[in-house]
């Protein structure tokens, strides 16, 4: 698995051509962007930005239990910016992740696992996983977001029932279920099933060697739910604190009102992020290659898109709408990435501008086609399958 701080492409890769001041032409370079003055982290804004988070987020959280109560049609207007703010969470520790939050390694590993916690999901594990999608960005031999789509060839060779449920899951309203599945259920399950895993191969070694010690079986287990011990010790440490958090306040406000209210919060703001980065990678035109050939620079600029949305959601979204500078230096904190585009704006010109009005589109390209290196809708697969057949 890659390490998320992982940033090494070489600074001499070509993407485009552009002109030059004597009239001539050079390919573009990843040092031609400027990157380093804008990836210091500074501590007090970052300090300020979980403040102005964790508190309103906490705050939300009392006063839609006291309407759900008292005022019930407080309540839809209240669950709209509990989501917001929810996802906010996210988008923090989404940059913790990255290290770019906090200048020290160690507060930024405390704050996201906080709010790993926060969003039910183990934060360690999610950032590395992470890292492997920036390592690899536009190459989809090896990473095709977090849909898993399939190439256009496997596709075609599906039956129709497989073809319909494929199209079915990938569906915009499954988001909802999808979400609420990833954050709240998924880490929970993983641990579960991951021990039971462990658990039949410890007896499996002790009946070839009933004398074998518990750090043999260790040594010797290969996991299927977690990489690294690290990673274990995140994802029980995050089922421990999640699980326990749901107890009390379960307890504190009622089993029925906290899941109610917990599962419309969490189900939106997975829906809302996971359709944010579906959309900045998933689009017409998207550089979807294979690995032969494939360009990390153009996958940074060609790859991703941006994402044009009003200002209040750039502030609950951490800004990571501008994306393409978000891929070409993952280091740089979301409170720099605004200043950084405009710096880099004129080398931008071939990246893709999306709006809100635009995301609905994106959600018919679910398919990669190898042969043309592009991302392509079932309508666009099937009608030169059938035009090759004809």
């Amino acid at each position: 698995m890659a390490n998320p701080s992982d940033q090494s492409v070489a600074l001499a890769e070509p993407i485009a051509s552009q002109n030059t001041e004597s009239g001539g032409s050079r390919s573009m370079q990843r040092a031609d962007f400027v990157l380093a003055p804008y990836v210091r982290s500074n501590n007090l804004w970052a300090t300020w930005q979980i403040a102005n988070t964790l508190v309103p987020y906490a705050l939300l959280w009392y006063l839609l239990v006291q309407a759900a109560q008292f005022s019930p049609w407080l309540v839809p207007p209240l669950l709209v910016l509990t989501v917001l703010f929810s996802g906010r969470c996210f988008s923090l520790m989404h940059d913790c992740g990255h290290q770019s939050l906090f200048r020290s390694k160690a507060v930024n590993r405390g704050v996201g696992f906080l709010l790993g916690v926060v969003n039910a999901i183990p934060q360690y594990p999610w950032s590395r996983g992470h890292a492997f999608h920036h390592k690899h960005n536009g190459n989809w031999d090896l990473y095709r977001g977090p849909s898993a789509l399939v190439s256009s060839e496997t596709f075609l060779a599906m039956g129709s029932f497989q073809q319909g449920f494929y199209q079915f899951i990938r569906h915009p309203l499954m988001l909802f279920p999808g979400g609420f599945f990833y954050l709240v259920i998924k880490p929970r399950l993983a641990l579960l099933l991951g021990s039971v895993d462990f658990a039949a191969h410890a007896i499996r070694c002790w009946r070839s060697d009933l004398g074998i010690g518990f750090k043999q079986i260790r040594s010797t287990y290969k996991p299927k739910y977690w990489y690294t011990d690290l990673e274990f010790q995140d994802l029980l440490l995050n089922n421990i604190c999640v699980v326990g958090s749901w107890i009390l306040l379960s307890q504190l406000i009622g089993t029925a009102l906290f899941w109610t209210l917990y599962s419309i919060v969490m189900a939106c703001s997975a829906a809302l992020f996971i359709c944010i980065f579906f959309v900045q990678h998933n689009f017409e035109g998207s550089y979807a290659h294979r690995t032969e050939g494939w360009s990390s620079l153009t996958g940074a600029i060609e790859g991703t898109s941006l994402l044009k949305l009003p200002a209040i959601f750039n502030w609950f979204t951490a800004d990571i709408g501008y994306h393409n500078i978000h891929h070409l230096c993952s280091r740089i904190p979301n409170y720099h990435l605004q200043a950084c585009h405009q710096r880099n704006a004129a080398l931008l010109s071939s990246a893709t501008t999306l709006t809100v009005r635009q995301i609905p589109e994106c959600f018919k390209f679910i398919l990669w086609d190898r042969a043309t290196d592009s991302l392509q809708s079932v309508a666009q697969v099937q009608q030169a399958a059938q035009a090759a057949g004809a």
